[in-house]
């Protein structure tokens, strides 16, 4: 999302993300996902409401909204960090701040030794044990549908559109926001959307020391794994800022990179600093690529959002032209064929060729044509879900300190 960056140099517009967390009054009791999915007045969506699962685990988690550390007592993440700091580049220092104000304008664009993607849009690592991003789709005439910076308070009425399509799209979701909205982030998955990390707190993530780049990453991991009871397995940087330092730590904690090659720049529109006029350019823009042929031989992935309203209602107005446009529209794991796309194995994706025969759901959470019935599935895997954080990221530990090994010799 590219609202909550506090700082001085940006002043957001939607202060309800500010107004409204899990410190605020209650003003209002949902008691449960499918009477939050009824709700049609936004105002009354983005009213703040209690979830005891939230409420009673925030003492472990930073706070909301605001850069990310470890937690002082968190003994479990010093743990994990102290097993992935080994596989961390030491050679590749921060760049900028997390505002996005770069103080390093000497570095050499031209050799981008760091594969640094704002500065180069590179998206395959200089350090050879690193995999590349995902940045295109390997399906022909396929775009890989998705949504950053969710779950958004007021976002049921795009939610509904999609069910109504039978669409389902990779959703990136900021940590943050999901313990904000957990009834938001449950409807989501139950629905049969794919859930990706994107940070605790959306800022410009080379510009965060190591450890609080790790911090960003399994704080965000951590809210979606108490909320829906899963751990992902992949994630999109804010503003595409990440080099090969970043994807050393996410690659520590079983995370995959997803970036992509074209933007919408509907995040802008609230800003003013462009119109709507010149975001509907750009989705025709690209729509007339993929109907000039531009994407026959391999997919695409263009970045939009569930940040506003004007985000979600563009992203409907448009869909039809993109279903005319594209071939397929498709979350980017099932355009992967990766059908697991949790730690956890009771959920799991179609693949590629199931989705395009109908098949737009496996055994996620629950059935997609209806969230009041998987509401009692989503919040029970949320509260006791059996798999410890720790054990779920472990698996990846040890891979991690090989990586370290190997690139000692880099």
């Amino acid at each position: 999302m590219r609202l909550p960056v506090f700082s001085s140099k940006f002043t957001p517009n939607a202060v309800l993300v500010v107004l409204i967390n899990f410190s605020a009054v209650y003003a209002r009791t949902a008691t449960s996902e499918a009477d939050e999915a009824q709700i049609t007045d936004p105002v009354e969506e983005c009213t703040a409401y209690y979830y005891a699962p939230v409420t009673d685990a925030l003492d472990g988690f930073p706070t909301i909204w605001q850069p990310a550390t470890i937690v002082s007592n968190d003994t479990e993440a010093q743990n994990i960090w102290a097993n992935i700091s080994q596989s961390v580049p030491t050679n590749i220092f921060p760049h900028g701040d997390i505002y996005g104000d770069w103080n390093d304008t000497s570095y050499n664009v031209a050799e981008d030794p760091d594969c640094w993607w704002t500065k180069s849009l590179c998206t395959t690592p200089k350090l050879s044990t690193l995999p590349s991003d995902v940045a295109s789709i390997p399906e022909p005439e396929t775009m890989g549908y998705g949504f950053d910076d969710g779950p958004n308070c007021s976002h049921n009425a795009f939610y509904d559109y999609l069910l109504e399509q039978n669409q389902k799209a990779t959703m990136f979701f900021i940590g943050s926001n999901v313990l904000d909205w957990p009834y938001e982030a449950m409807r989501a998955i139950d629905e049969g959307h794919e859930i990706c990390a994107h940070t605790w707190s959306h800022h410009y993530m080379t510009g965060f020391s190591s450890e609080d780049a790790f911090a960003e990453l399994y704080y965000s991991m951590k809210a979606i794994k108490l909320v829906l009871g899963v751990t992902p397995t992949c994630w999109r940087p804010p503003f595409g800022d990440v080099d090969d330092r970043i994807r050393a730590i996410a690659e520590g904690l079983g995370l995959q990179t997803i970036i992509w090659q074209y933007d919408s720049f509907d995040w802008e529109e609230q800003s003013g600093n462009i119109t709507a006029a010149q975001v509907y350019t750009n989705y025709d823009n690209f729509i007339a690529k993929a109907e000039n042929g531009t994407f026959n031989t391999e997919g695409s992935i263009m970045l939009t959002h569930e940040l506003n309203n004007f985000t979600m209602q563009t992203a409907v107005t448009y869909y039809p032209k993109l279903k005319d446009a594209f071939k397929y529209l498709v979350p980017v794991g099932v355009a992967l064929n990766k059908t697991q796309p949790y730690v956890e194995t009771n959920y799991s994706l179609p693949t590629f060729d199931e989705y395009i025969s109908g098949n737009v759901t496996t055994n996620s959470s629950s059935s997609s044509s209806s969230s009041s019935n998987s509401t009692s599935s989503s919040t029970s895997q949320s509260s006791s879900a059996g798999v410890p954080l720790i054990q779920t990221i472990s698996s990846v530990l040890l891979a991690s300190i090989t990586l370290g090994i190997l690139m000692l010799a880099v």
